[in-house]
């Protein structure tokens, strides 16, 4: 069975865009499909407004490739399905990455918003791992029994 991962818009902009060396292994994981990273309509949603701004220099062809690229490697989940966490983000942005680890725990949520870590320590105790670390997801698999 493959962890579950919810990576926040800043984790995707580092592997899609910044091509941070941190999250090479993370986008190998990725597409060797090693992961099992869930996606909602909002969450893809806001990575299309933010890959979409000026600041990043992406035309509508790159934009496209990077969320297209992303929907192949991610699987869409109905906002539906999702669990309101008993923990909540000051940033009402960032509530749905967390419903979303809530909701298919055991999972690792990694972000690097200072919002969402603050709520890692709670977390833990509902089997959802929030980290800031790229290569968590890695750390997570090896404490994982052989099946």
């Amino acid at each position: 069975m493959h962890q579950t991962l919810i990576l926040d818009t800043n984790i995707l902009l580092d592997i899609f865009v910044f091509d941070d060396q941190r999250a090479h292994p993370l986008r190998a994981a990725l597409s060797n499909q090693e992961v099992d990273a869930l996606v909602t309509e909002g969450t893809l949603d806001e990575f299309i407004d933010v890959i979409s701004r000026s600041q990043f220099g992406l035309d509508k062809q790159k934009q496209a490739e990077i969320l297209l690229q992303w929907q192949n490697w991610s699987r869409l989940v109905k906002q539906s399905d999702l669990q309101a966490a008993p923990w909540k983000c000051k940033d009402r942005d960032d509530q749905v990455f967390i419903n979303l680890a809530f909701s298919f725990k055991p999972s690792t949520l990694i972000s690097k918003d200072k919002l969402v870590l603050k709520l890692a320590k709670r977390a833990i105790k509902e089997e959802v791992i929030i980290t800031s670390d790229h290569l968590q997801f890695l750390v997570s698999e090896s404490r994982k029994p052989a099946v």
